[in-house]
């Protein structure tokens, strides 16, 4: 049970409420949601459902009854949007967030983020602080990444990007860049999801790959229960048998999650295919059945590129899977 409350109302009246649950023994949670103040109850009689609607202070109750109740489409059936600046993604605004795996030089950021620009991105990724594999691999520029990134985004008024690997690097990264992403490793890090609940920036959330929808959608309860509302959920493909590509993409998520949340989804059909000869065809399937926007990975030489270069679409590359896209979107627009 959602409990909404006036937004404009004094404190006192807030406790009152607060202690009718008590009073009551219902375990509860305060936060905030669309700009107002709300509690999440559980198991709460109807007894006190009436009591508390008699209130003038109350707004409404929303009973839901997912376990994810914040991030729940019945709290808003319409969707939500993520505004930045010319960025939006959700309720029919497509993103595209493009960019290289990894910040090397600011030339090279630089001119992957005129090329994208020009090619319809709306956003720019570029990975500072990157978790790899072999504790050998390249491991980011670091702090240094994210002042060239933020140098970039000054020049082409690009919003940006980039992954924070600790509560400490969201804070870091939250100075420097628009959205801060939390990668499939720490998918179910709570104590990260709890700092990004506190952040009061943008969080793209992708999908632990091990992970199930409920799973995912309970990991972005945990940054909504602490007031952010502000969260956009990637699919990037799940460990399974298949050997042809890094992760198999679930197409049928899109579609289950647009039905289940609120929040917008977009896909990044690069990690998902591990290369980049199938990432056109996967984000062609993902834009068709229904995605929010896409995430990709580009690089103005693939070949030379310290991380993911196989993945990595070259700008040229890049261009016409963007313009096919819109044209898919253009198709399915008013079968929606």
């Amino acid at each position: 049970m959602i409990v909404k409350i006036h937004s404009n109302v004094p404190q006192e009246a807030v406790s009152e409420i607060a202690a009718i649950l008590d009073t009551a023994q219902v375990r509860y949670h305060r936060t905030q949601f669309g700009g107002q103040p709300v509690f999440v109850a559980e198991n709460i009689s109807e007894a006190v459902c009436n009591a508390l609607a008699k209130m003038p202070e109350v707004v409404s109750l929303v009973d839901i009854s997912d376990p994810y109740p914040l991030c729940s489409a019945k709290i808003r059936p319409e969707g939500s949007v993520i505004r930045i600046r010319e960025f939006a993604v959700g309720q029919g605004s497509f993103a595209i967030i493009a960019g290289p795996c990894t910040i090397e030089t600011e030339k090279q950021v630089l001119t992957t983020a005129q090329h994208v620009k020009a090619a319809g991105a709306t956003a720019l990724r570029g990975g500072a602080y990157k978790p790899r594999t072999s504790p050998y691999a390249f491991q980011g520029l670091k702090r240094e990444g994210l002042k060239i990134l933020q140098k970039v985004s000054q020049e082409t008024g690009l919003v940006t990007v980039t992954e924070a690997m600790s509560s400490e690097e969201v804070n870091i990264v939250a100075e420097y860049a628009d959205v801060v992403q939390i990668g499939t490793r720490n998918a179910q890090n709570y104590r990260i999801l709890e700092t990004c609940g506190e952040a009061r920036v943008p969080i793209l959330l992708k999908r632990g790959f091990s992970n199930t929808l409920e799973e995912f959608l309970m990991a972005a309860e945990y940054i909504l229960a602490g007031g952010n509302e502000q969260v956009i959920l990637c699919e990037r493909g799940i460990r399974t048998f298949e050997a042809h590509v890094r992760y198999t993409l679930p197409v049928g998520t899109i579609p289950a999650l647009k039905l289940a949340t609120h929040l917008p989804v977009i896909v990044d059909p690069s990690h998902a295919a591990g290369r980049a000869d199938l990432v056109p065809s996967l984000s062609y399937a993902s834009t068709a059945a229904g995605a929010d926007g896409l995430l990709v990975e580009v690089h103005p030489d693939p070949d030379r590129a310290l991380c993911d270069g196989r993945q990595s679409l070259t700008p040229d590359e890049f261009a016409e899977m963007a313009q096919t896209c819109a044209k898919i979107r253009e198709i399915f627009r008013d079968n929606r």
